[in-house]
């Protein structure tokens, strides 16, 4: 039975979960979670079984991603302009129905290629406003006081869907086939709409909302002179664009390592993932409970070599089970990074600024997934899946050796935790 003393010890420990709304929101997540993990997997499975091709799979993750890279800059004004949960409504509605829409079409089995390319585009277009409008919200919800710890559990839930997710769609599939991923993801997505319904917080100091949408660019220009003036946002992005572009690539040379090279069916390839899920969600619980330290410059560069180095590591491997062990420590290393650089970016935001500047770390840390896509599918093509992981890692590190140099006077300025704008 639970006590007051054990609500208590859990408040201190996750001070997040404290407040009612964010509640709401977390739990929705859990269960929707899982659902876009199942659809990624069932997707990536989708396209091999049609093609054959890492190309035509990093394609589909490149249309993807591209509307991101285009307009993501533009998508975080509208999010400093209008009401976040209203948004959030929308957009998990919109996402909802473009996965019922994918299921119906490999139920029926009439699915071709090129319709996965279009959906996969139209996802990415609901997505370009999703990501910065959720990533903002929660400091509506929780404060500033406790939103490393907000983020740290989003990350945690995240990627304990990442676990679980992998496996089930692998399971399913194996059973049912490839279309009920894409079903039960829709029906997911309910959970967080009802959560967003009985949210109570309203959006307050919603910047210039009867403002013309003629100054859309001067607004983008403003979001950017601001990031670029603000050392403690600038770098950690820097250094987040180019492991994005260059390391995190997974999406597309894990299941062609797992098909290709290791003979695995989307059963070995969901395991696969549950063990990079693994790692994930342990790397976010760390976050979580460490939170009231601050975020750390220190852990962030090491997240970011950790993950390249090993990265380089898994181009060596050939044995399935150290494939998982390896993947389990990229998994960490890279929540580790991502939510650091998250936390850091947000702790150092004004908050009239927070949209936009959510805007460019959607756009550094998905939007640049269209040009690393299609490099490592092309590398992967061409030199093999395990030539482009060494390739990758090779570049990730000299990318993090580069950024350290550049932070090199911000670390020397202060070795505790980060807070403050230098």
């Amino acid at each position: 039975m639970t006590t007051s003393a054990d609500h208590n010890y859990m408040f201190s420990r996750l001070p997040a979960l404290r407040h009612r709304d964010y509640r709401l929101f977390f739990f929705g997540q859990c269960i929707s979670l899982i659902g876009t993990w199942m659809q990624t997997i069932g997707q990536s499975w989708l396209v091999l079984e049609l093609t054959h091709s890492a190309l035509k799979l990093s394609l589909v993750s490149a249309v993807q991603f591209l509307p991101l890279m285009l307009l993501s800059l533009y998508a975080g004004t509208l999010v400093d302009r209008f009401p976040k949960r209203h948004l959030l409504i929308f957009t998990q509605t919109s996402l909802a129905v473009l996965a019922a829409i994918l299921g119906s079409l490999t139920y029926f089995q009439v699915v071709q290629y090129w319709h996965i390319l279009i959906l996969a585009s139209l996802l990415g277009l609901v997505n370009t406003l999703d990501i910065p409008t959720r990533q903002s919200f929660f400091i509506e919800l929780v404060g500033k006081s406790d939103l490393m710890n907000a983020i740290g559990l989003n990350s945690s839930i995240f990627n304990l869907a990442r676990i679980v997710g992998p496996a089930l769609a692998g399971f399913l599939i194996g059973i049912f086939g490839i279309a009920i991923c894409f079903y039960l993801n829709a029906l997911s997505y309910l959970a967080v709409i009802t959560g967003l319904w009985l949210i109570q917080t309203r959006s307050e100091g919603v910047a210039d909302k009867a403002g013309s949408f003629s100054d859309l660019f001067q607004d983008v220009r403003q979001g950017l002179s601001y990031i670029g003036s603000v050392k403690l946002i600038r770098l950690p992005l820097i250094l987040l664009a180019l492991i994005s572009t260059f390391v995190m690539n997974q999406n597309v040379l894990i299941p062609v390592l797992a098909q290709q090279d290791l003979g695995q069916n989307a059963a070995g390839y969901g395991l696969l993932m549950t063990a990079m899920g693994i790692g994930s969600f342990t790397g976010a619980i760390v976050i979580a409970v460490r939170s009231q330290a601050g975020p750390s410059l220190k852990y962030l560069l090491g997240g970011a070599l950790g993950l390249s180095f090993f990265t380089l590591v898994l181009g060596f491997e050939d044995q399935y089970v150290l494939v998982c062990i390896t993947l389990l420590i990229m998994g960490f290393c890279m929540t580790l990074f991502t939510a650091l650089v998250n936390s850091m970016v947000q702790l150092n935001s004004a908050d009239h600024m927070r949209g936009r500047v959510m805007s460019v770390f959607s756009l550094v840390f998905l939007g640049v997934t269209p040009i690393g896509s299609l490099i490592a599918g092309n590398i992967a093509e061409y030199a093999g899946v395990q030539n482009c992981l060494i390739i990758s890692g090779i570049v990730g590190i000299m990318a993090v050796c580069y950024t350290a140099w550049l932070m090199r006077d911000v670390y020397a300025e202060s070795r505790s935790p980060l807070k403050g704008e230098a």
